[in-house]
């Protein structure tokens, strides 16, 4: 997967996405779990727009990527804020300080490739939160990945920005590819800049989630969906686990 031409794209295209209801839904579980710190990790951070959201609330946030072009973007969105960005692997996160929060929003744990991917990056989080810390990440349902996103295309045409965009059954179970080709308007030619990416995601169902979470040292607080703080139904397209670090002793 690439994203160093869809990295200059991603806040066009993720305009209209839900990013003041994931820092209010973090400051609500916050305050119900009490927990007083306030230095967060935004692990996975793309280009920063939650970062800055979060910097703008009074957190204390770091942000790390893998996409070096996705942190470009971001550094500059965050000119005159302190938000230190790091360039590394959730799945291998290391060498950073604990954190009071860590969050791995807008689905991106379904960027990870394996079972054994996901079940590093538990770990890592888990040594990276303070005893106690508290852990947020949303993914996608089953339900979305084969229902609303294998088999389907969508499209935009605009003047300057036009996509395709098809969705295919990946090789694994609750897996999808994403086939996109942007055509980008080049202002001096007038003329439009073809490029193409592939995007791949996978999910897994809710009891796997929790077992892996559980196994990683964490006590399970609470499993919701779509933001309403409802417990997931069968059509459920956003799936947010919150859990908390049981102290080592």
């Amino acid at each position: 997967m690439s994203y160093e031409q869809f990295a200059y794209l991603y806040d066009e295209l993720m305009q209209d996405a839900p990013y003041d209801e994931w820092v209010r839904f973090v400051k609500e579980k916050l305050d119900k779990y009490q927990v007083d710190g306030k230095n967060l990790l935004d692990l996975a951070c793309g280009t920063g727009e939650l970062s800055v959201r979060f910097a703008k609330e009074g957190f204390s946030v770091t942000g790390v990527d893998l996409s070096a072009d996705m942190l470009a973007v971001a550094q500059a969105k965050a000119e005159g804020l302190l938000i230190p960005f790091f360039e590394q692997d959730m799945a291998s996160l290391e060498g950073h300080e604990e954190f009071d929060i860590i969050g791995i929003f807008c689905d991106s744990l379904n960027y990870l490739q394996s079972d054994e991917d996901v079940r590093h990056t538990f770990t890592c989080v888990y040594s990276h939160l303070k005893d106690s810390g508290i852990f947020f990440f949303d993914v996608h349902s089953i339900y979305k990945i084969s229902q609303l996103f294998i088999n389907q295309t969508f499209t935009l045409a605009d003047d300057h920005l036009s996509y395709i965009w098809n969705s295919f059954a990946g090789d694994l179970p609750n897996s999808v590819e994403h086939e996109l080709s942007f055509f980008v308007l080049d202002e001096q030619t007038r003329k439009y800049d073809r490029f193409d990416e592939l995007h791949y995601q996978r999910t897994y169902p809710v009891q796997q989630y929790s077992a892996w979470l559980e196994q990683a040292g964490f006590e399970l607080l609470e499993i919701s969906a779509d933001f309403d703080n409802k417990e997931p139904q069968e059509q459920s397209e956003r799936i947010f686990f919150i859990a908390r670090k049981k102290p080592s002793f």
